[in-house]
């Protein structure tokens, strides 16, 4: 008896498991390329016009810094001249010397303000950068899931995420599983009338980098870190 109702048992758990195993949807994966679709984003290009016209400003203001600095240096570069001058009197050199100091101490507070602006605008842009593409990212990643749940599908896979080896996870898929057209018709629908065709990822502006090409302020007698 006791047999007979572990058999039961048995019997109902296995049934049971088939029903589930009949409800379940047979597993669909489609696939979606997020980085051509984050590059090739209205948005994306609207925010990249956005920085290139703060790094102009910015850049501008890094030549009136500079500008201002290097008048600085200039006028050192005359008083050093007066206190060296054989000629001037000891009271000359003396007020010259002085003076000299004071636009020495101008100049390097310059040089501090110019390397606080490089920094701060760095800073600036990269975290505005970091900031969009996280909600960009989501906002694409709504609408994939949205149109993959359409077609069915049980599981969608980013074929853009680098691997390993740096190169996509996906060797191969068939065109017909890839939804990204299909995710691009739909955030186009929104896309404004004034907005020109989308830039290539590599026109998209980079954080600006003020460590080596941007002018500066060099300090008389003083050797460049």
């Amino acid at each position: 008896m006791k047999k007979t109702i572990q058999s039961l048992f048995a019997l109902t758990a296995f049934g049971a498991a088939a029903l589930v195993s009949q409800a379940q949807p047979a597993p669909k994966i489609l696939v979606v390329d997020m980085a051509k679709l984050y590059d090739t984003h209205y948005k994306t290009e609207e925010q990249n016009n956005k920085l290139r016209g703060d790094e102009q400003k910015a850049q501008e203001e890094l030549d009136r810094l500079n500008k201002e600095g290097n008048t600085m240096v200039e006028k050192y570069k005359e008083l050093a001249d007066q206190v060296n001058n054989p000629t001037a009197t000891a009271e000359a050199k003396a007020k010259a010397q002085a003076e000299a100091q004071k636009v020495m101490e101008d100049i390097r507070r310059k040089q501090s303000e110019v390397q606080s602006f490089q920094q701060n605008t760095r800073n600036s842009l990269q975290q505005r950068i970091k900031n969009f593409q996280a909600l960009m990212i989501e906002e694409i990643s709504k609408i994939a899931v949205d149109i993959a749940k359409k077609k069915g599908g049980t599981l969608l896979i980013d074929k853009s995420g680098p691997s390993l080896l740096g190169v996509s996870n996906i060797i191969y898929t068939d065109p017909g599983y890839d939804i990204t057209d299909d995710v691009l018709a739909e955030i186009n629908k929104n896309r404004p009338a004034t907005v020109s065709a989308p830039v290539p990822a590599a026109a998209a502006p980079a954080p600006a980098d003020t460590s080596s090409d941007s002018p500066k302020i060099t300090l008389p007698g003083v050797k460049k870190p």
